[in-house]
């Protein structure tokens, strides 16, 4: 038996005829098998906690967290990557995502990118990867050549790996550091694996990233102090988050945040002054 029939990611649908269900029955079925997975991520916090751990450790020494996958999962990692600088005010370039197929694959899919099991280790070498750093390989059927290509190389330099997959015994959670194997199931449309498997992932990258920047000190309390102020919207939730801790007006906490930068300056310059 081939390894694509044991892809659990692959198996049939539990739904029949789906092009005869009414829009109310489609919307209602897809709710009932999302439902389905957080309860799947659930059973992995061990599994995620380890890792998180570990990374911390090499973060909290100067490493830089990658991720790496094609399609979906790329797009996923690339899509966590990038928020990280906005929402907790982190250089460009601690958290990198890299997809398949480079940037213009985050729009239109690249053919065949992700079969090269040398590329993922070339894209790597750019932005010089090192012992010290780690790499997330995502990956929903666990087999995405250009991923296990770059996991393999990434091993032999000393990178701490680990693997995202919903497919238990896969090539990639048998090859990482640390497997997080959330298996969510047959997809409501056949092998459509950027539904129940792409929210696993998603979920997975929140926690990872969220938890690490808040062991890095990048929240205070349950504050984005560190946030960039690149809109409107943003000033004012750092203004009002001023407002709430050091108990002053608005137009007093917007004065400081557009003096000091950021929340977490213009709340420890008031404080240093009013002592």
């Amino acid at each position: 038996m081939s390894d694509q029939t044991n892809r659990i990611t692959e198996t049939n649908s539990r739904y029949e005829n789906l092009e005869k269900m009414k829009v109310g029955e489609l919307l209602t079925s897809i709710n009932t098998e999302d439902k389905t997975v957080p309860l799947a991520v659930e059973k992995i916090l061990p599994e995620i906690t380890a890792f998180v751990e570990a990374a911390l450790i090499r973060m909290k020494n100067g490493g830089r967290l990658f991720y790496i996958g094609a399609g979906t999962s790329g797009r996923l990692g690339i899509v966590d990557a990038s928020e990280c600088p906005p929402t907790f005010g982190v250089p460009h370039g601690i958290v990198i995502g890299i997809i398949a197929g480079g940037d213009a694959a985050i729009r239109k899919a690249v053919e065949f990118a992700e079969d090269d099991t040398s590329q993922g280790w070339k894209d790597l070498q750019e932005h010089q990867i090192s012992a010290n750093d780690t790499l997330v390989g995502i990956a929903a059927s666990g087999s995405t050549p250009y991923v296990l290509g770059a996991i393999e190389q990434a091993k032999k330099m000393g990178v701490l790996t680990g693997g995202i997959t919903c497919n238990p015994g896969s090539a990639l959670s048998k090859l990482t550091d640390h497997p997080m194997v959330a298996v969510v199931g047959p997809e409501f449309v056949t092998g459509s694996t950027r539904m129940k498997s792409g929210t696993a992932q998603k979920l997975i990258l929140n926690m990872i990233s969220t938890a690490l920047m808040i062991g890095l000190g990048r929240v205070k309390g349950n504050r984005m102090v560190d946030m960039q102020l690149s809109n409107n919207k943003l000033v004012d939730r750092g203004t009002k988050m001023i407002m709430d801790e050091l108990k002053i007006d608005y137009d007093s906490a917007n004065a400081l945040l557009t003096k000091h930068g950021s929340v977490r300056k213009a709340i420890d310059e008031f404080r240093k002054t009013s002592r």
